[in-house]
């Protein structure tokens, strides 16, 4: 996973770094939250650690940013040397996942990790096939049907295409698909990545009409979403039928 790392205690951070990273995860350290924001504006990250006492933006008014925009889902957890029990609280309210109080127990630290992202469904499952609505995915043969007909596409796009089924409607950075599809390739230009992503929407039809939708962020990346039909809709909710609908009063 792609963690945030946010203290501006250097030695702190760079503990948790080492920890994370030794346990498979990739880690960018800020000394601040006004640096986290802005990150996130070219960034996904699947976990925030978060430190409350900081200059500028403390922890908390991050937390409650993090939880207004696009980022609301992003796992965090505090980390923070407040132990009363109305921070606890505190935190807790304003969206942390968890809050773990300094110094860290890196075995403790590392099981809430692996918790928090279990809850958030980072750690999925890796079942051979996986179904999302008329779209199945083979991960042993990389192939993808589409209503039972076998679409064809090639290594990267077939990686590409799940990345956005497991993550649907989920904003996703180009530098973070870079990253997650093409691995050590990251720098690749982002031209590939827009090409590839045309190839994927192209071939499997990602449009409205066949319940899903493949979406640019502006200045950030992609989102696959549901798209919503006829069928989605609540029985009372008048369809279309041609003829102006009754205003009720």
């Amino acid at each position: 996973m792609r963690c945030a790392v946010v203290d501006d205690d250097r030695a702190q951070a760079e503990l948790v770094r080492s920890l994370l990273e030794r346990a498979g995860h990739h880690c960018d350290m800020m000394a601040s939250g006004r640096a986290l924001v802005s990150r996130l504006r070219h960034e996904t990250y699947d976990l925030v650690v978060l430190d409350w006492c900081m200059p500028g933006l403390d922890g908390v008014e991050v937390l409650r940013m993090l939880r207004q925009g696009p980022y609301a889902a992003t796992p965090v957890l505090m980390l923070t040397s407040r132990a009363d029990h109305d921070d606890v609280v505190a935190g807790l309210e304003a969206g942390a996942d968890d809050y773990i109080v300094k110094p860290l127990v890196p075995e403790v630290f590392l099981a809430r990790v692996e918790a928090i992202l279990r809850r958030a469904g980072m750690q999925r499952p890796t079942a051979p096939l996986v179904r999302f609505g008329p779209y199945s995915f083979d991960r042993a043969s990389e192939t993808v049907s589409f209503n039972g007909q076998q679409v064809k596409l090639t290594a990267k796009e077939f990686a590409l295409a799940l990345t956005f089924f497991e993550n649907l409607a989920r904003p996703l950075a180009r530098s973070w698909l870079l990253e997650t599809v093409w691995g050590t390739a990251a720098d690749l230009e982002s031209r590939t990545l827009d090409a590839h992503v045309s190839k994927v929407r192209a071939k499997l039809n990602l449009r409205a009409e066949t319940g899903y939708r493949l979406l640019p962020v502006y200045s950030y990346g992609y989102r696959l979403e549901r798209a919503v039909t006829d069928d989605d809709m609540p029985a009372e909710f008048p369809r279309p039928t041609g003829e102006p609908q009754p205003v009720r009063q």
